[in-house]
């Protein structure tokens, strides 16, 4: 597909800078563009790239200068840069068309407009699967579950009874949503299960990675707010709420009837123990134990979590630990020493 820089800056609400007439085919990165190609920068650190990337055309922050470059000159690059993407490449069409003949659909189950759903999936009964939705093949869509429309769910997805998920949703394969939250009771020494009678509600526009697994809660709702994204192998245990454009990161867990308040972010391997508030806004680090919770607009990381910048002076000093024991040994041995002349004395 081709378009001419001055109908892509159109479409941004953007402003050239250079040939308004340069034809751009694809788009890159800033450092692996080639001509044809459209980039773009928004770090600082990045800037230097401009000069030596082979973009036919750039991105860039209003009051970006760079002669001889052709700039598309924006408020904000990064998300200018994301909404390009479809309208240079065009709308990624989805290869599969109607309803493969293998697909085994209950009779009460309602199926919307212009749904297309692949090979060997499974629509258990009463089931609605909403309208311009696409179910890849080896799915399982339990008994009154409901999937909104212009959903994607991809290849070998279970998403089990009784659950909701919202309009344009995007769940990506191996994923399992509304398995059995962990709950046992121990009678003398025995592990008796505990029945999870609850459900999942996934709300408009959120995206879940590969192998994410969110159990159904034992009684009520584990719940995703509206615009939340996850990534892959992520662990969301029962009656957990997550509010809305939250980022959940790689390989975080999350126990059970934890809350986690609207635009807040858990880095990758962050572990939040049950039962506890993580704030609006707040920033979980990398590998982070939370053991309490955490408040509103607070960046927290270290086990157990702490604010950031005590977390790093903890941090530092454990890294000096080796010379604060040599010191420490050698300070005994003079007191020692000094214990001696005494008595002597």
């Amino acid at each position: 597909m081709q378009k001419k820089l001055h109908d892509i800056a159109q479409y941004l609400h953007g402003q050239v800078q250079g040939d308004e007439d340069v034809v751009i085919t694809g788009i890159s990165g800033i450092k692996e563009a080639r001509e044809g190609d459209i980039t773009f920068v928004a770090n600082v650190k990045y800037f230097s790239l401009i000069e030596s990337t082979k973009a036919s055309a750039i991105i860039a922050p209003r009051d970006t200068k760079a002669a001889g470059k052709n700039l598309v000159l924006v408020d904000n690059p990064s998300l200018a840069f994301a909404k390009i993407a479809s309208f240079v490449l065009g709308e990624q069409e989805h290869q599969i068309k109607g309803i493969h003949p293998t697909v085994i659909i209950a009779k009460d189950a309602i199926i919307g407009k212009n749904v297309a759903i692949g090979a060997y999936t499974v629509i258990e009964p009463k089931a609605v699967i909403g309208d311009d939705t696409v179910i890849y093949s080896g799915c399982f869509i339990g008994h009154e579950t409901s999937v909104g429309s212009q959903s994607l769910i991809y290849p070998n997805v279970t998403i089990r009874e009784r659950i909701t998920v919202g309009r344009r949703a995007i769940i990506h394969s191996g994923t399992v949503i509304g398995s059995d939250g962990f709950g046992f009771a121990a009678i003398e020494g025995v592990h008796h299960k505990i029945p999870q009678v609850g459900t999942v509600i996934i709300e408009d526009d959120v995206e879940i990675g590969a192998n994410v697994t969110i159990d159904r809660a034992r009684f009520d709702k584990t719940f995703i707010g509206q615009g939340t994204k996850i990534d892959n192998l992520v662990q969301i245990a029962h009656n957990v709420v997550i509010g809305r454009n939250c980022i959940i990161v790689s390989q975080a867990g999350i126990s059970g009837s934890v809350e986690i308040k609207d635009g807040a972010i858990l880095a990758g391997q962050a572990g939040i123990a049950g039962h506890l508030t993580i704030g609006e806004g707040a920033v979980v680090a990398a590998q982070a134990g939370v053991t309490k919770s955490v408040p509103a607009h607070v960046f927290v990381s270290g086990y157990p979590a702490k604010p950031h910048d005590k977390a790093k002076k903890v941090n530092a000093a454990l890294q000096r630990l080796p010379e604060y024991i040599k010191t420490i040994n050698e300070l005994k041995s003079k007191v020692a020493a000094l214990e001696e002349r005494l008595k002597n004395k």
